[in-house]
């Protein structure tokens, strides 16, 4: 029996060892395999120059949304502002009423523990004659309602205050979250920016010059199509005005006087429009800013707003809501001083100034500049008035 005893043991340890030593040899050989593989590995390929100019370009688009998330995030900010100082002020006027209020009653106070309370029919008795008595309890009487006034009036005043110190907490909640958001969007926007440079500023002197050929030949193509809706549109105006002349000939010598109120009314419009272009384009070649509405510098949105505010027309701060306004426009129909906006995001505007063409703040880097429509994809279009 100790022999066979003996003899089993190492026969269960050979068992035992046998997995481990295949599972270490295998893991060692996985290792071996995925070293070789890495060292083996090729670089990531470099991306082509029209991958970076789109990439680019998405960049700036997204760089453009970020700045008027920026601008909507701002003006909240300025609104709610102007908003918590008028409820402060108020807070503070009510205050000063709520004091008087306590100052009243405090003076009432005083002369109750100077002069003591006295019951009625002692006043009876330590009276002259009864009509001193009647006198007397009158105006204690009138006093006692104009206490009770006054306590009337302090409460009020503490219940108002308490309200507008309530509004006043909220309101500065709202700001702060404002404030928040609008940091959010400033840091959005540079983050965007920062990777647009970074990724220009590792390219090669001959991939610049490749890539300024892509935009030189992106340019090239916006302007021919232009080019072809200056000539639908001159076409349309040449039937217009055809038209009109067939309509008058047919008609005698009528004048069309049934057209003096749309006249007078196109005419109103085609002014403030002449205004707002005639703004934008002196503002030619000032630099692009995000965030800035003038005068020395612009984003896209501040400058089609400031055109329009210098024809006498308020529109709002951002693209988001400045398509909005106005009527929408089909593209073969715009007008000189039309808002054209680009994009699906609607991050981008411009005022068309005739030809295809507009005057637009384009992007960081880069001024206020005339440019065919067709440089970016257009959303829709806007005539503010």
């Amino acid at each position: 029996m100790p022999a066979l005893a003996s003899h089993r043991k190492p026969r269960t340890r050979v068992r035992t060892t046998t997995p481990a030593v295949g599972l270490t040899t295998a893991a060692l050989a996985s290792v071996t395999l995925l070293s070789a593989q890495s060292a083996t590995a090729a670089p990531a390929p470099k991306p082509s120059i029209e991958d970076v100019q789109k990439k680019v370009d998405d960049l700036y688009r997204q760089a453009g949304t970020a700045t008027q998330q920026y601008n909507r995030a701002k003006e909240a900010s300025t609104t709610q502002r102007a908003k918590v100082d008028a409820l402060l002020e108020d807070v503070a006027k009510r205050a000063d009423k709520l004091n008087d209020a306590r100052r009243t009653l405090g003076a009432y106070a005083a002369a109750q523990y100077r002069t003591g309370s006295i019951a009625p029919s002692a006043t009876f008795f330590l009276a002259d004659d009864p009509q001193s008595y009647f006198d007397e309890s009158q105006l204690m009487s009138r006093m006692t309602g104009q206490q009770q006034k006054a306590v009337t009036d302090f409460r009020t005043q503490q219940a108002k205050a308490s309200k507008k110190r309530a509004e006043a907490v909220q309101s500065l909640q709202t700001l702060t979250s404002a404030q928040t958001t609008l940091r959010t969007s400033k840091q959005n926007v540079q983050k965007k920016l920062g990777e647009a440079r970074a990724m220009l500023s590792e390219l090669t002197a001959e991939e610049k010059a490749r890539l300024a050929a892509l935009e030189r030949q992106k340019e090239a193509e916006a302007k021919r199509k232009a080019e072809e809706l200056a000539r639908q549109q001159a076409a349309a105006e040449a039937d217009r005005k055809a038209a009109e002349a067939a309509k008058e000939a047919a008609s005698g010598s009528g004048t069309g006087t049934g057209t003096g109120t749309g006249t007078g009314s196109d005419s109103s419009a085609t002014t403030k429009a002449q205004k707002a272009l005639a703004f934008a384009t002196t503002q030619i070649g000032k630099p692009y800013v995000w965030g800035a509405t003038g005068p020395s510098s612009y984003d896209c949105s501040g400058l089609t707003q400031a055109a329009w505010r210098a024809a006498g027309v308020d529109i709002p701060r951002t693209t988001w809501d400045q398509v909005k306004t106005g009527t929408r426009i089909a593209t073969a129909d715009l007008r000189p001083g039309d808002l054209v906006f680009f994009y699906d995001d609607i991050s981008h505007v411009g005022i068309y100034k005739g030809d295809g063409m507009m005057i637009h703040a384009p992007k960081p880097g880069a001024n206020v500049r005339e440019e065919s429509i067709y440089y970016m994809p257009i959303h829709g279009s806007v005539r503010p008035s």
